[in-house]
């Protein structure tokens, strides 16, 4: 493993962690979409593990150290102050759905750069999981904003037909030179 992968898994742990720490906190007060928070705070801690796990691999020890205390105080600060704000606008589902875009960005990333096999496969299928949360959390937020008439869409409604791509056009970034 060379720095520049070390560098794009710490980025990586970093991103989930942050994203599992708002899901926490917006599930804490959604009784009605705690479901989707729930299953993708445990979305965000297995990339977060498998970040961490091959990080832990490595043979140097400076590598191998896990996110400082400060950082997860800043993080949760920063994502207490976000769901504040998204509560107080009604729009918890939409915001989180950014925040799970960014993770899935990464997880693109990552998985594409990287040279080992399992680390791939193992971030492909939560890609597959990533991906079935962004179209809950899509059908959520148009109902959140509005814009989807009628009834709100089931569990089992929202994870059937195709997966949808989180911003197929950033999902590829370094194919477009």
């Amino acid at each position: 493993m060379i720095d520049a992968e070390v560098v794009r898994l710490r980025e990586l742990r970093d991103v989930a962690l942050r994203a599992r720490a708002l899901a926490k906190t917006l599930q804490s007060d959604s009784a009605i979409d705690g479901y989707v928070f729930a299953k993708s705070a445990v979305t965000c801690w297995t990339i977060a593990r498998i970040a961490t796990g091959r990080l832990r691999a490595h043979p140097y020890l400076r590598y191998q150290t896990g996110p400082s205390r400060i950082r997860e105080l800043t993080d949760r600060a920063l994502t207490t102050l976000a769901a504040f704000t998204a509560r107080r606008q009604n729009r918890s589902l939409s915001k989180y759905a950014r925040e799970l875009q960014g993770v899935a960005r990464e997880v693109a990333d990552v998985r594409a750069l990287t040279w080992s096999a399992d680390l791939s496969d193992a971030l492909g299928r939560a890609q597959l999981q990533l991906r079935r949360l962004a179209k809950e959390l899509d059908a959520g937020a148009r109902d959140e904003s509005g814009a989807l008439a009628g009834p709100r869409l089931t569990r089992a409604e929202a994870g059937r037909g195709t997966l949808s791509d989180i911003g197929a056009e950033n999902s590829w970034p370094y194919l477009a030179i």
